[in-house]
């Protein structure tokens, strides 16, 4: 009988079929700022941009194997997982059908209706994932398709341990730690259950989205269980419930091993990413870099690979990511002023701020009394220590105000 790490190796052969292995690399930038060893193991670099096509093909091609007359697969998905099975269908020369939310970018929608090439159709189904789910599977169950999980599925899992199979090899020896995304678990599944086996000395550390850490979670309650609520912009990796096989894998994890990256702090190694390094990210790609910061103690002067899991990032976000950053660095604010409604107020206010702030936006709410009017500014500058200059000014004035950069619903209706 056949052991994981003998069915991982044979995905790991398999996939030549559809490209080589994807670069180990070492990051000299961030190896001198952490003094450590640091490599990148680009999985945005695989056909799709991301490592999803390894455990979709590996999955189609054992079912194929074992029931040759199956020709039609099924997934939910609206990003990564999507494009993986366009992708192995138009191979394996199969039919896919994929659903998707209604509100899934077009930009999406027309990258795996490429990667299909005529031999995918793709439904649009429900306002949210739990809805298109439930209707992939409903579809399944009705005429006789196959379904194929995004991870928590064996099959899958071994597909996706194909990348501890080459980071070993490409490294030529094993590494001191290896830090890895975590959404529902199938590639931190598979790395982990390979090189646990192959290499017992590897640390692991495994980093989830702050808005959908389902690992934590399970790790805390023993089981898988599922957030009531999640933060959809790491759509790569925010999933409300880790899969009940992946989670059998990973449940002796030690749950200091497990970080939180909040999503703000994401877009700034995003932007870092692609400014210094010239590296497109999505943000479930940027997971395992971004907790470097964290690491430093631990990392210092060890070999680590970082896996970039995806690269499928609309830079129709760009604006939205830089906002983000600029928001967790301290870099922008916003408030709501309480102008008074005399003259010279507003000059008076303009005279604070200093040489290196800027108006990114300025709107009038309403007049709220007689002799005041309330007042949204969003102001950008280049060190967050004017602020607190800023604020002592206000304050010495006599301007009421009130920062609502953090305040999540006022945010929601006025940014």
């Amino acid at each position: 009988m056949t052991t994981f790490n003998d069915r991982a190796l044979e995905a790991t052969e398999s996939l030549r079929a559809l490209f080589p292995e994807t670069p180990l690399q070492l990051n000299v930038h961030l190896s001198q700022r952490y003094g450590a060893e640091i490599h990148l193991k680009r999985e945005d670099l695989t056909p799709v941009r991301s490592y999803k096509l390894r455990g979709a093909f590996n999955a189609m091609r054992k079912i194929l194997a074992r029931d040759p007359a199956q020709r039609h697969f099924v997934c939910a998905s609206a990003g990564n997982h999507a494009q993986g099975v366009a992708f192995a269908c138009r191979h394996f020369g199969v039919s896919g059908t994929v659903f998707m939310p209604v509100t899934t970018p077009q930009q999406k929608i027309d990258k795996t209706r490429t990667f299909g090439e005529g031999a995918v159709e793709i439904r649009l189904t429900g306002d949210y994932f739990d809805q298109t789910l439930a209707a992939a599977q409903a579809y399944c169950r009705e005429g006789g398709a196959w379904f194929l999980s995004p991870f928590d599925d064996e099959d899958v899992i071994e597909g996706q341990a194909s990348v501890g199979v080459e980071i070993l090899r490409q490294l030529g020896r094993a590494p001191d730690i290896v830090i890895l995304p975590v959404g529902g678990g199938g590639l931190s599944a598979g790395v982990t259950s390979y090189l646990c086996d192959v290499v017992p000395g590897v640390g692991f550390r495994y980093v989830e989205p702050a808005g959908g850490a389902s690992l934590a979670a399970a790790l805390s309650a023993g089981e898988s269980v599922t957030l009531k609520r999640i933060n959809s912009f790491v759509d790569g990796a925010a999933v409300a419930r880790v899969g009940e096989r992946t989670f059998a894998r990973l449940r002796g994890t030690d749950p200091a091993h497990v970080l939180s990256a909040p999503e703000d702090r994401i877009c700034i190694t995003m932007l870092e990413m692609l400014n210094v390094e010239g590296i497109v990210l999505e943000p479930a790609g940027a997971l395992s870099v971004d907790a470097l910061p964290e690491l430093s103690d631990q990392i210092a002067g060890k070999t680590v690979v970082c896996v970039t899991s995806g690269g499928n990032f609309d830079f129709e976000r760009l604006p939205e990511v830089k906002e983000r950053a600029q928001r967790y660095a301290g870099l922008k604010k916003y408030f709501i002023l309480r102008m008074p409604q005399r003259p010279g107020a507003l000059r008076e206010f303009l005279e604070m701020l200093g040489p290196d702030d800027d108006i990114a936006r300025f709107e009038y709410l309403k007049k709220s009394a007689r002799n005041f009017g309330s007042v949204l500014i969003g102001i950008e500058t280049k060190a967050a220590a004017n602020f607190v200059r800023l604020a002592e000014a206000l304050d010495r004035a006599g301007f009421v105000y009130r920062d609502i950069t953090n305040d999540e619903t006022l945010a929601e209706f006025l940014i």
